[in-house]
């Protein structure tokens, strides 16, 4: 019966984790480190990512700044972030690199907030799938005789539980990024 919540927990655990990694690279016309996370940039013959090579921080709410730890990789980071296709336009001064994140028009909010909601069905669909696993693992082990008709009730109403839980915490984590995206 543990295992089947053990089960469970770690399928909802890696959903939410996706999720809010998902979420968290969708630009919402603030500057956001998390955005430059997938970019991998050439150095010296093999492909690395970003911070692995650069430190990223956060000028103002519009402006990212890509400090290089070595001035020979200017040049490879701008091709990296070109790329990438992020709709931004890299400015580099020899130095630094900065990122002006441009506002978001209605129509790109719409969009995106469409996007974060199809990221959101993906993951209680993850969850769900997570619950079922569960489920039919508690229905095997009663058929098995392994648990009680009563222990498997109980084990269903936690699975249960845990679900709603999880789902509510989705629900969390995209009302909030929704409401920063819809902010003017």
């Amino acid at each position: 019966m543990n295992d089947a919540l053990e089960l469970a927990q770690e399928g909802m655990d890696k959903a939410l984790d996706h999720l809010r990694k998902s979420v968290s690279k969708v630009r919402a016309g603030r500057a956001n480190p998390a955005m430059l996370d997938e970019i991998r940039v050439e150095s010296y013959g093999t492909l690395m990512p970003l911070n692995q090579c650069a430190t990223v921080s956060i000028g103002d709410a519009r402006l990212l700044v890509v400090k290089p730890w070595d001035r020979n990789m200017l040049g490879p980071i701008e091709r990296a972030i070109n790329a990438a296709n992020l709709g931004i336009n890299p400015q580099s001064d020899g130095l630094v690199i900065r990122l002006a994140i441009p506002p978001l028009t209605g129509d790109r909010r719409k969009a995106l907030v469409k996007q974060v909601k199809d990221l959101g069905e993906e993951a209680k669909v993850a969850i769900r799938q997570s619950r079922r696993e569960a489920n039919e693992f508690l229905k095997e082990a009663e058929k098995g005789r392994e648990i009680t008709e009563d222990e498997l009730k109980k084990a269903l109403e936690k699975v249960q539980e845990m679900h709603d839980k999880f789902v509510k915490q989705a629900e969390e984590i995209l009302g909030k990024k929704e409401a920063e995206i819809t902010e003017v």
